[in-house]
């Protein structure tokens, strides 16, 4: 009689693991729907990726050196990299909205400025800028983090920036 039970009890969870199981993955045979042939899922809204990599730390010296602005042929990245050099140890402390951690392996704003992409991408530029001028306010890395986590980075305007000589 515990037999039967035991085999009844057993044959309902892996019924119930294979009921669960196939929630988690597309319908057999369900067709895909990218243009490369992948599965797309049907995400409604914005979604919430998270909060992306930051130390919450101060960064001990010697720093990571950031790319030397006068490689870059166009006024933005000069005056950019330039102000991110200035403010290594608070870009260390921020995320980056790009979610770079996720697709470049980094660890915090500081290696976005470490490299090109930096350079490539607007975000990581506002960020930089927003830091930049709230560390000249006489805000925390802490503070200027929960500013870039409520997306203040937005808001930022890159034009000034673009003059050929750096306006701060």
């Amino acid at each position: 009689m515990a037999r039967k039970y035991s085999a009844a009890a057993t044959t309902l969870t892996l019924i119930f693991i294979s009921a669960r199981l196939a929630q988690l993955r597309p319908a057999f045979g369900a067709a895909p729907d990218g243009p490369d042939g992948q599965m797309q899922m049907d995400m409604p809204g914005s979604a919430d990726l998270g909060i992306p990599s930051y130390h919450a730390y101060a960064l001990k010296p010697p720093f990571p050196a950031t790319l030397d602005p006068k490689q870059f042929p166009d006024a933005l990245n000069r005056n950019v990299y330039a102000l991110a050099a200035k403010i290594r140890p608070v870009l260390y402390q921020q995320p980056c909205y790009c979610y770079c951690d996720r697709h470049e392996g980094h660890k915090s704003l500081l290696d976005c400025f470490v490299s090109l992409h930096g350079s490539e991408c607007d975000i990581c530029q506002k960020e930089a800028v927003l830091s930049y001028q709230l560390t000249q306010k006489g805000k925390t890395p802490a503070q200027i983090r929960a500013l870039i986590i409520q997306g203040d980075w937005r808001a930022v305007n890159l034009n000034p920036y673009m003059a050929a000589t750096n306006p701060r």
